[in-house]
């Protein structure tokens, strides 16, 4: 890959027509704004057309996003369509939550729609990563007659056990987090320039009914209907055109690709690589790929009805990670690409091994007693819950957080070890509380001590039986814990340690329990079983993927440079710990501030988030995050801040959140919430 990122095709952009914007009208009236991108000729000759439906404003923020993939995809000859989402840019309404019955409705309309024009041959796609992945997924299950194949990326098939919500009926500070940035991003009006004069009138109507979005979902903890709904694991037999799912080993959504490849009935392929929370052209840790080229490919094959090989090649293929030090981020992660024909592959095999007193090893020893109680700082070192490409979001060196833990070595290996899938967990084990909750990591140590984390996974202790109905665990009483870590593919080299640590709490990433729970793990009685890959000589015969290539976008103008910061701090006298991270985490190249020429727009948004802990007492538990988002062109000018914070007490979290929004320098809006969550066994 070029220093610079991908090779911008610079001669697309003599194939294609653009229309900046035009509604959709949806059966009940309502109108969704849609950017699109057509081959020049495809009026005189139709051809089939990709549909991408998401709540990140196409007009501004995601605007250069955007311009480097549909305009790909049209000067290669289809017709990209890219629709805000019910209540969000310059569509209708008011967005109440994600993936509603109402959005999914929607894009069967859109994809209706879409069919019927005369520039389309009635074939459609669709595509997203992350919230697009989602309801990618999702209206593959309604199966609208005209859509023909799917793209997901960075996405789930389960909206409760595997998204930014719960892990393991854990309630994650990503929840937090993302609820308040979509609070923010969803906060923002549309633009006059596209919707006219009723901009204001929409715009207040956004802020007149904003949802906290953060406490809705902490609302529903165990996994009941508002979870069921959008998770296609309730009926993968219900998505029947062929899917081709795409993940990263960095990324949070790591384990839904394999899920996937076992559960559809239908054609499926699977690809995860080393990247992000990100697409894999521009693939950070690298190295990227021209996922793009490999999207026509799909896209070719399934609506154009071309054999473009893709389905000779192996169902699934990864990045098969080999062993590097711990560091805040990686350029690249050294590896290289594997497949199987098939998922569940009968080549993995799995490789038992036993806690002991002292250690892994393949027999049980005689069992003993271990009982652990981690400090809250435990998870100091984990990085962030996922990845999106930015400094600082590795787990750094484990040692810290493997000295507040239970930690179990195997022997150094005397030969290779890859493993690829779901690492398996059994604990035996007592709790001297009603609700803890546990976290394991498997760990990859080097002769030198250094402790790299290779996996992990949650457990809510009271979700041990079922996300549904959690029940309270019996003090001192004797459990049998099962638990998966997340996917992964990973090469141990002779001469390594395989590492298994076991804690009570991991902060910041998951919510502590209410009280500092001491559990008792009987030794001998408990075991962790890898998922062992053997070499397999066609991995050298792998087609290559070809270097990644965009289109050109917007261009942009930095205004004003923000530094990415992220502080550990710990105060010796309280023994609190504070985490903060400041960040411009925007469209801008690393900017704060940036002006987009063609449009004679300014855009600005900054995020500073902090998490404080003391290290004996869990309710001392709080989080807070700040952004402010703006917009400005000549004498209009638009500004949205917002505040969300979480406490912690005994029996509730206090969630409070301000949401202020200014029209030249006026505040038009004041919004505050103020409300207890009960407690419900987390």
């Amino acid at each position: 890959m070029p220093e610079d990122g991908p090779l911008v095709r610079q001669d697309l952009l003599s194939r294609i027509r653009e229309v900046e914007n035009v509604f959709v009208r949806m059966p009940d009236g309502r109108r969704l704004a849609a950017r699109m991108w057509l081959p020049a000729d495809a009026d005189e000759n139709p051809v089939p057309a990709i549909l991408e439906l998401i709540p990140y404003r196409k007009r501004d923020f995601m605007r250069a996003r955007d311009e480097r993939m549909h305009r790909y995809f049209a000067g290669h000859g289809y017709a990209a369509v890219r629709v805000d989402v019910h209540g969000s840019g310059d569509s209708d309404g008011v967005l109440r939550d994600e993936y509603s019955a109402q959005e999914l409705d929607d894009a069967v309309s859109v994809i209706e729609w879409i069919a019927s024009q005369s520039w389309c041959t009635g074939k459609v796609g669709m595509m997203g990563i992350s919230w697009g992945g989602f309801n990618t997924l999702q209206v593959a299950a309604k199966a609208p007659p005209a859509l023909g194949a799917v793209i997901t990326l960075c996405a789930s098939d389960d909206r409760y056990a595997d998204d930014a919500h719960y892990m393991g009926g854990c309630l994650l500070n990503e929840n937090l987090q993302w609820g308040a940035v979509l609070m923010t991003y969803n906060a923002l009006p549309p633009d006059p320039e596209i919707v006219g004069d009723r901009w204001r009138e929409m715009w207040l109507e956004r802020l007149d009914e904003a949802v906290a979005f953060p406490a809705l979902w902490m609302q529903h903890p165990w996994r009941d209907e508002l979870w069921k709904h959008g998770s296609v694991c309730e009926e993968y037999s219900a998505i029947r055109c062929p899917v081709y799912a795409v993940g990263g080993w960095a990324d949070g959504y790591s384990s839904a690709v394999a899920r996937l490849l076992a559960g559809l009935p239908g054609i499926r392929k699977g690809l995860v690589g080393p990247w992000a929370h990100t697409f894999p052209h521009n693939g950070y840790p690298g190295p990227s790929i021209g996922f793009l080229q490999e999207a026509i490919r799909w896209w070719d094959q399934f609506l154009r009805g071309k054999d473009t090989g893709i389905l000779d090649e192996p169902i699934y293929r990864v990045w098969m990670q080999e062993s590097v030090p711990p560091a805040p981020q990686y350029e690249e992660r050294p590896g290289r690409w594997v497949a199987e024909a098939e998922w569940p592959s009968p080549r993995i095999h799995w490789r038992q091994w036993f806690l002991n007193a002292e250690g892994l090893t393949d027999v049980p020893e005689a069992p003993t007693d271990l009982s652990i109680c981690s400090p809250q700082l435990t998870g100091v070192v984990s990085g962030e819950w996922c990845a999106f490409g930015s400094e600082g979001e590795m787990p750094l060196d484990q040692r810290p957080d493997d000295g507040r833990s239970l930690a179990f070595d195997g022997p150094p290996l005397e030969e290779r070890l890859e493993i690829l899938g779901a690492v398996g967990v059994e604990l035996s084990l007592s709790s001297d509380s009603e609700v803890a909750l546990v976290a394991v990591r498997l760990n990859d140590v080097a002769p030198d001590g250094t402790s790299t984390r290779v996996t992990y996974g949650l457990l809510n202790l009271t979700h041990r039986d079922s996300h549904e109905r959690p029940e309270p665990l019996s003090p001192g009483a004797p459990y049998r814990i099962r638990l998966e870590l997340n996917d992964v593919a990973h090469a141990f080299p002779p001469g390594h340690r395989v590492r298994l640590a076991i804690s009570t709490s991991y902060w910041p990433i998951a919510w502590p329990a209410p009280t500092a729970a001491t559990l008792t793990l009987k030794t001998g009685q408990s075991s962790i079983r890898l998922p062992t890959r053997p070499p397999d000589p066609a991995d050298d015969d792998l087609p290559a993927f070809e270097p990644p290539e965009v289109a050109p976008a917007i261009e942009h103008h930095p205004l004003r440079a923000l530094p990415l910061k992220r502080v550990v701090e710990r105060d010796l006298t309280t023994n609190e710990m504070i985490y903060t991270l400041s960040s411009d985490a925007g469209e801008f190249g690393g900017h704060s501030r940036a002006r987009l020429e063609e449009l004679g727009l300014e855009l600005g948004y900054t995020l500073t988030k902090r998490h404080w802990i003391a290290a004996e007492d869990p309710l001392s538990a709080k989080s807070e995050l700040v952004q402010r988002a703006s917009m400005s062109r000549g004498d209009w000018s638009v500004r949205v801040e917002t505040t969300v914070r979480l406490t912690s007490e005994r029996h509730h979290l206090r969630f409070r959140a301000e949401l202020a929004a200014f029209e030249n320098e006026r505040n038009v809006r004041t919004r505050s919430w103020d409300e207890e969550i009960p407690r419900k066994l987390f």
